[in-house]
């Protein structure tokens, strides 16, 4: 009974009557400033979800800036992006750490130098394919998580995973049913996001049931969990 009511008033308190139009989008101040780093890099963020959906899942983007560039070019996937400009994709010149809506992100991967180069001359063509343009659906996908977990599983230089409340991140479509992980050890096994499995060396083992994410990572090593994240070391692919 206890559980219940701390669980109720947890979701009670997500539902905030503040709008997302007064939620803050500044920085926060965790990338180096565009105008003081002279090589490429390449960043992926990840933030708790607005409002409600926060306690389920989380938001990732990637960003990236060009040695001479004078600005971060943005990368992500949105449900608004779809009605208003007929795609789900979108990237811009902005701000590469903004708050999502009051939320701070977290750093998921960051790379420099001759590994960012890559990576950067891989993405315009990436970006362009992705596949679920027209569509968008908060669970099981293909959503944000979906778009981010597209690039890492096509990009050999982004050997990173998504954490497990990452809804959405193992989505591959309505006719794909297995994918390498992204550190090319092992393979995920997926029925359109329902449910899955992934068995890796690097990875360690995770069970999809309807969106959750159960595992364990042994290289980490760490514990997954769905709602919470990550318990344990952090990831070094």
């Amino acid at each position: 009974m206890k559980t219940l009511l701390l669980f109720s008033l947890l979701f009670l308190s997500a539902c905030s009557t503040k709008n997302w139009q007064n939620a803050s989008r500044q920085s926060a101040n965790m990338a180096p400033k565009a105008s003081e780093i002279n090589e490429d890099i390449v960043l992926i963020y990840h933030a708790r979800a607005f409002a409600w959906r926060g306690y389920f899942g989380v938001h990732p983007w990637i960003t990236w800036k060009k040695k001479n560039e004078t600005q971060y070019t943005v990368a992500q996937v949105m449900s608004w992006n779809l009605r208003n400009e007929g795609t789900t994709v979108n990237v811009k010149k902005d701000i590469p750490d903004r708050l999502w809506y009051d939320r701070t992100p977290t750093l998921l991967f960051e790379a420099r130098g001759e590994k960012a180069s890559k990576i950067i001359a891989k993405l315009p063509d990436l970006v362009k394919n992705y596949p679920f343009q027209d569509r968008y659906v908060l669970w099981p996908g293909p959503n944000s998580n979906t778009f981010i977990s597209y690039l890492i599983r096509n990009i050999d230089e982004l050997n990173i995973e998504l954490p497990p409340n990452a809804i959405g991140k193992d989505y591959f479509g309505p006719d794909t049913f297995v994918s390498k992980t992204a550190s090319q050890t092992g393979y995920t096994l997926s029925a359109f996001g329902y449910l899955g499995v992934t068995a890796s060396a690097k990875e360690g083992l995770e069970l999809n049931l309807l969106g959750l994410h159960f595992g364990l990572d042994f290289w980490g090593p760490a514990i997954k969990l769905p709602f919470i994240g990550r318990v344990g070391f952090e990831d070094k692919k």
